[in-house]
């Protein structure tokens, strides 16, 4: 049994018209990339973690058909909210609609044999940012909305969804022999100073951070080990729409 992970799908099965094949190289037919690659590595025994910007749909019954795509892959899913996952509501609603092998991380954790995942999305910070490890590409289907947030406001919801990473990992079981949280947003800066959000992680004996959000990422980026925690960018294109195998 392995476990492996990638985030950022940003599947659009149901929604062509937000296909990611828009931005060019490397994202031409990423979908039919990702499912090659996922069936080449990846069994019906492996957990299989996704950090995050999952589906481009709007409500639940829109993802539902991406949902379902991801059921037909091998192995037990686990999915955490993006800030682009704007179908993902209430869990009540998306439990209607939730294939059996997709599990969700919301102020909750799940356990799979001896390991222990929990986490929160988390948000921008004034921390660190990564601006210049970027190579920017103009996305017109930004939330302007959330871009447009003042400082202030940035680091209202950044301290909230702390909270909620807390309230996650406090559920992680104090035996279980691996720890990952997952984030979507990064949670510490790339020269691995430690911040609010690795502090955190630092306290509940995590092992393992996984994360996503950051796209375009000049060649030769990498993340590192931290206080004994091991963190892994697995957005999509830069994992080259291949499945990371943590262990």
């Amino acid at each position: 049994m392995s476990i492996f992970a990638i985030a950022d799908l940003h599947l659009s099965l149901g929604n062509p018209d937000k296909k990611m094949d828009f931005f060019g190289e490397p994202w031409i037919d990423y979908t039919t990339k990702i499912e090659e690659n996922w069936r080449k590595q990846i069994t019906n025994d492996d957990l299989v973690l996704i950090a995050g910007d999952i589906s481009w749909a709007a409500h639940p019954e829109d993802a539902k058909i991406d949902l379902e795509w991801i059921h037909a892959l091998p192995g037990t899913k686990v999915l955490l909210k993006g800030n682009h996952d704007y179908w993902w509501s209430s869990l009540i609603k998306i439990q209607k609609v939730l294939p059996p092998s997709l599990h969700l991380i919301q102020n909750n954790a799940f356990h799979w044999h001896h390991v222990a995942i929990g986490g929160a999305r988390l948000w921008d910070t004034q921390e660190y940012n990564f601006d210049e490890y970027i190579n920017y590409i103009e996305n017109p289907r930004v939330n302007l909305k959330a871009t447009t947030l003042s400082i202030e406001e940035r680091e209202k919801i950044f301290e909230r969804e702390l909270h909620r990473l807390e309230s996650s990992l406090k559920c992680l079981r104090p035996e279980a022999s691996l720890k990952i949280a997952l984030t979507h947003y990064p949670p510490i800066s790339l020269t691995l100073q430690p911040s609010k959000a690795s502090a955190i992680l630092d306290k509940y004996g995590v092992n393992i951070c996984l994360f996503g959000h950051l796209h375009n990422v000049k060649q030769g980026i990498a993340f590192g080990k931290c206080h004994e925690i091991d963190y892994h960018l697995t957005s999509a294109d830069y994992l080259n729409f291949n499945p990371l195998k943590i262990n």
